[in-house]
């Protein structure tokens, strides 16, 4: 996993980073949680439901977290991509996007 991190600036989701946090915690405990159900031989269709109920939750933060990056990431590199008369900085940006959009895509 790659970390393109940009120190120069905050990320376009550090206004939602604490709810971010919070959704991210509770899907940990219902991992836990389901762990739990398995080690105890729950029934297997309560099982399916938890994991789904997970994938909902981590579904919710992705797109979240994919907003927040167009709206701040790639909106920002459109106005420097403009300011600098480089149409390149502004393509990174949406490829960057769409290739995260192709990875949540196949999960």
């Amino acid at each position: 996993m790659e970390d393109h991190q940009e120190p120069q600036e905050p990320h376009g989701y550090t206004e939602e980073k604490q709810a971010y946090l919070r959704r991210l915690k509770r899907a940990e405990g219902q991992v836990r949680g389901i762990a739990r159900m398995v080690e105890e031989d729950k029934y297997c269709i309560d099982i399916l439901t938890q994991i789904a109920a997970v994938n909902k939750a981590l579904h919710a933060v992705s797109i979240g977290l994919l907003e927040d990056h167009i709206a701040h990431c790639v909106v920002g590199a459109a106005h420097e991509s403009l300011a600098e008369e480089n149409p390149q900085i502004v393509q990174d940006k949406v490829s960057e996007a769409t290739a995260a959009i192709s990875r949540l895509l196949r999960s």
